[in-house]
């Protein structure tokens, strides 16, 4: 039997591989967009085929080579190590498969750069990439179930999640005047969830940097209406969501101190503050054009009502779903400039989208019994937590496929291939990390993580669209 060492090199290795060939795949989409290609349309160097470049983007051109190499024989070491560690028949199968593709890959590039990048051909080469990440990561999530999850975990379907409605935390109120009036006016500012609205602008930002690189609709004035929109709208969401879950928040510890589970808040001057932001939203949607203001009330919609009531308390895919309302800002930003839904808004909300479960499973894994406290079916509570860590891995590969296939965009560039390579890397080695310390702190590591990658990755997405 493989020593404990030999499996977390394994670990390790495969990891480092993965990210290796993410690298590879986001530079090599960053280079087909530029005339590095051209700059060194030879192989396997530049000129008759064995001379060096004369410009710097031919260096990046036979630099993107020179990683590839290296890439493969890592993954060649890899695949060594994993035979050492007598990994199972998936994991050895899904590493035979990126080793099968990987001289495919390799041929299709040596392709692209004599003959040159025809449509077709890119989307090939791209496909093959992702399906190479893919295949590594599947490997890595496998193994890393097989060796650090608990194989007694069993799915609790039909089980009831519904206990009885009682306030087990008792947070204390402030009796005096003034404090209370200071924490009542903290009370509709938390009734708004700010700690949301950042990430959600940041979206919508990055939506319409992207968008302006198409159309010409970008102005100050529709810049400030769509982010005064979106802060209103996000405000009115949260604001629904604390009225419709104000008996479950009194039964869970991290909710029981909210406005509405204290009656700090009454219900009504609630509902009212809510259709106030809602309808300021709409208004100032509508001011930019019919099309945002159309998501704008999807958006509240669909968090307050469709999430909030349908999915959170009765199905395990509540997240997952749940997605959309992230996604959405991606969408109201892009029809913003555009006046219209396209391609670069739903490529940019699909990322959003398949971040969301990533990112919120490592919250459900650190307030687990918090959860199934409040009856909510969470991944970890339903499905136990190996799966529900395995599934972080699976989501943040798709969600890094998702961001790749963005990168062929011709206005994002080597800064944005970059910001995913070193955020993505630094979120997947705090998904490993948990797989190892299953504890509520690395749950909360791992959280962050995502929170870095998908801020800094907007922020790239906004300076390589209006910046660079």
């Amino acid at each position: 039997m493989a020593s404990t060492t030999t499996h977390n090199r394994f670990h390790g290795l495969l990891a480092a591989t993965a990210i290796g060939v993410y690298l590879l795949l986001l530079v090599g989409a960053t280079t087909a967009l530029t005339d590095a290609a051209a700059s060194c349309a030879a192989w396997p160097a530049c000129g008759n085929g064995w001379t060096t470049p004369d410009s710097t983007v031919g260096w990046l051109a036979l630099g993107h080579r020179l990683a590839a190499v290296a890439v493969g024989l890592l993954g060649v070491a890899t695949l060594l190590s994993g035979v050492r560690a007598n990994v199972d028949r998936r994991v050895l199968g899904s590493m035979l498969l990126a080793g099968t593709l990987y001289p495919v890959q390799a041929a299709l590039g040596a392709f692209v750069a004599v003959d040159g990048a025809s449509a077709t051909l890119s989307a090939v080469h791209l496909t093959v990439g992702m399906a190479i990440f893919a295949s590594l990561v599947a490997a890595l999530a496998w193994t890393l179930e097989s060796e650090t999850g608990d194989p007694n975990e069993e799915p609790v379907d039909g089980v009831d999640l519904s206990p009885p409605l009682e306030a087990t935390y008792e947070p204390e109120i402030p009796t005096d005047r003034r404090e209370r009036l200071v924490a009542t006016g903290k009370a509709y500012l938390r009734l708004t969830k700010p700690r949301l609205m950042w990430l959600l602008c940041l979206v919508a930002a990055a939506g319409m940097a992207l968008a302006a690189t198409t159309a010409s609709g970008l102005t100050v004035p529709v810049v400030l209406a769509t982010l005064g929109g979106g802060v209103l709208s996000i405000g009115a969401s949260g604001t629904f969501n604390h009225v419709f879950e104000r008996d479950i928040d009194r039964r869970m510890q991290r909710t029981s101190d909210r406005p509405l589970a204290t009656d700090l808040v009454p219900v009504r001057n609630a509902l009212a503050f809510g259709l106030l932001l809602a309808a300021g939203s709409i208004a100032l949607f509508a001011w930019v054009n019919v099309l945002a203001a159309v998501l704008g009330v999807a958006a509240i919609l669909f968090y307050s009502v469709v999430y909030t009531l349908l999915l959170k308390p009765n199905t395990v895919q509540n997240t997952v779903i749940g997605g959309a309302a992230g996604a959405l800002p991606a969408l109201i930003g892009w029809a913003a400039v555009t006046g219209e839904i396209g391609l670069g808004g739903l490529a940019l909300a699909a990322i959003i989208f398949l971040w969301t479960p990533a990112h919120f499973y490592n919250l459900a894994l650190a307030y687990k019994d918090d959860y199934e406290r409040g009856g909510f079916p969470m991944m970890p509570v339903v499905r136990g937590e190996t799966e529900t860590r395995k599934h972080v891995l699976w989501y943040l590969a798709a969600t890094l496929v998702a961001a790749g296939a963005l990168a062929s965009m011709e206005a994002l560039g080597l800064l944005y291939a970059l910001t995913s390579v070193v955020f993505g890397g630094l979120f997947l080695y705090f998904a490993v990390r948990l797989h190892y310390e299953r504890d509520e702190s690395a749950a909360f590591r791992s959280f962050h993580a995502s929170n870095a990658y998908l801020g800094a990755l907007l922020l790239a997405v906004v300076v390589d669209a209006l910046v660079v």
